[in-house]
């Protein structure tokens, strides 16, 4: 039985990849979560899941060297998934340092953790040992007029703080692939969507707004390119990686699903007019007279869009879900977890979504 280290198993990618693994491999794998709670881990995210005896949540914070190292010592980790990071743009923007400690220092906490507990004294490391680090297209940059896609190759270029963060990570995990001969991979992926995502992202929001009449606010003139990837084909494809990747290398996971997001926003307007039944007094409030166009975000990048073409030809992965199929199953998610949405939408998401938001 392997056992994995998930860290940051509370968040939106996190919660989704954790059931994927569960349904696929049952009580034939091992699953420790590590959160620290922040406001966008949930443990509401793991119901059906924290009463299996084969998974543990622990309550850490990646940047604790001790606690993380405990965790190591006391179990016999075979896979490390690291999804632990701060990773909204808007917030790194406002507070900057907070996406350095824990996207930077403490991927390199976790990477120590690992050599420490995995590598034998001739310098190798024990058989089948794999930390994946999962990573964003934010890193690549923007793409401009008459560029195609991002590639593996592609130079990294990132504009945000948040993506810098990201690509300082992704670089040291590289740097201890190349120094050390670490067997670990890193992940590259499009805009995901889907279940359990934290309002402050842009699909989650718009639903929600709409369902209760509210602005939907939209940076510019709308028009910004991202290529959209359904939660669970990303799930899928990060446990193709760990068990069919090569050691060492990068693949992008992308969706062939490019959208502007003022299409993404019509697209959801749409689709819960025909998804809500006669008589719901939402039906009334969804309408496109809702759209509201907000100053730009600072340092806003184009366009993204990934090629998943490695990933297809060495791992056999491919996205299954298209963005009409995708987003009515999300829909659909929130409609029956409208508990879940309240939860997550009280407190401090409401000052920080008026303060945000108010132009």
């Amino acid at each position: 039985m392997k056992t994995y280290l998930v860290t940051g198993g509370a968040g939106f990618i996190g919660s989704n990849y954790i059931h994927y693994m569960f349904r696929k491999y049952g009580e034939d794998i091992r699953i420790i979560n590590v959160d620290c709670l922040t406001y966008a881990g949930n443990l509401e995210n793991l119901k059906g899941v924290e009463n299996r005896d084969n998974y543990t949540f622990v309550k850490a914070d990646i940047r604790d060297r001790e606690a993380i190292e405990e965790i190591f010592a006391k179990n016999n980790i075979d896979r490390v998934v690291h999804f632990a990071a701060e990773s909204h743009v808007d917030r790194s923007i406002r507070n900057p340092e907070v996406f350095v400690e824990t996207n930077v220092l403490g991927t390199l906490v976790m990477l120590n953790a690992a050599k420490k507990a995995w590598e034998k004294p001739d310098g190798t490391y024990m058989e089948d040992k794999k930390f994946l680090h999962v990573s964003t297209d934010e890193v690549y940059g923007s793409l401009e007029e008459g560029d195609t896609y991002f590639y593996e190759t592609t130079p990294i270029d990132p504009h945000s703080p948040y993506s810098a963060s990201k690509a300082s990570s992704d670089m040291l995990v590289k740097a201890y692939i190349d120094t050390y001969k670490f067997p670990a991979n890193i992940t590259n992926c499009s805009n995901n969507y889907g279940p359990y995502q934290f309002p402050e992202k842009l699909i989650p929001l718009i639903i929600n707004n709409a369902l209760q009449g509210r602005k939907l606010p939209v940076y510019g003139d709308g028009k910004n390119v991202r290529d959209w990837l359904y939660v669970d084909d990303h799930a899928k494809a990060i446990d193709m990686v760990q068990e069919k990747g090569r050691l060492g290398e990068r693949y992008n996971i992308g969706g062939h699903n490019e959208k502007q997001n003022i299409e993404i926003v019509r697209t959801i307007l749409d689709t819960l007019q025909e998804m809500l039944p006669e008589g719901d007094p939402r039906k009334a409030l969804v309408s496109h007279d809702l759209i509201t166009y907000v100053e730009d975000r600072k340092g806003h990048d184009r366009r993204y869009a990934i090629a998943p073409d490695k990933i297809k030809a060495e791992i056999g992965w491919y996205p299954e879900t298209m963005f009409k199929e995708g987003i009515r199953l999300t829909i659909q998610w929130f409609f029956e977890h409208e508990d879940w949405m309240k939860n997550v939408t009280s407190g401090d998401y409401q000052k920080y979504y008026e303060e945000m938001y108010k132009a």
